[in-house]
């Protein structure tokens, strides 16, 4: 028994190595304002294989960013927005299902970059399962520590030094950490995001004009 369990432990720790040393996804976002590159987490599975699978059928292609609030975030991946007029109003979105959240806020929290699945509120989706398609970018807003501090109340968990110092100096969205999925981060391209959050907006934070993804490609980095 003794024999099984330790051959067990030594699968698990090998799967861990192999997932923790695989180079990490990329994948290149051209916006009808510019495109950027997004950077995809191994820890986080589920979410990689669903986003990349989207991405490979196309299925992003015509999507608009339908809802913009300034020093917090961008969001997109609705599939029911492709060629909307602006003037209708946006469809319920139940194309694709939700899943699984993957939540490890020791490791990925919700700092200036940070890229993240949207979900329902948590009254009607209490296992804070994340939506299948739509998904944001945080840009986010300073915090103290005394800010940190006050988010870190009644959690499991503390901030690492690494991510105060981030959220003092880049900023992020922490109130979201632990219920809400990071998946990734943005890798390049802040110019093409903050254009985005710089789009006025309605009193549903629906930007005025539409702002579409054009094409979504897995990208691979030319070697130096």
């Amino acid at each position: 028994m003794l024999h099984r369990c330790l051959l067990g432990l030594a699968a698990l720790l090998l799967s861990a190595a192999s997932l923790l040393g695989q180079a990490r996804p990329q994948v290149l976002v051209e916006t009808s304002k510019g495109p950027f590159i997004l950077e995809l987490y191994n820890e986080t599975p589920i979410h990689r294989d669903n986003f990349l699978r989207l991405v490979d059928s196309r299925a992003y292609e015509g999507v608009q960013f339908h809802r913009v609030i300034k020093e917090f975030m961008i969001q997109t991946g609705h599939l029911g927005t492709k060629g909307l007029n602006r003037d209708a109003p946006l469809p319920q979105d139940s194309t694709e299902g939700t899943i699984a959240g993957e939540f490890h806020p020791e490791l990925f929290v919700h700092v200036r970059g940070a890229l993240a699945a949207a979900r329902q509120p948590d009254d009607i989706n209490p296992e804070m399962r994340s939506s299948a398609c739509q998904f944001y970018i945080v840009t986010g807003k300073y915090y103290t520590d005394f800010d940190l501090k006050e988010q870190e109340a009644g959690r499991s968990w503390k901030y690492s030094e690494e991510q105060k110092k981030q959220y003092m100096f880049e900023g992020g969205a922490a109130h979201l950490d632990g219920t809400y999925t990071v998946f990734g981060r943005l890798l390049d391209g802040w110019g093409t995001v903050d254009k985005i959050q710089r789009l006025e907006t309605d009193n549903e934070d629906r930007p005025l004009k539409n702002v579409i993804i054009k094409r979504m490609s897995r990208y691979t980095p030319k070697a130096k």
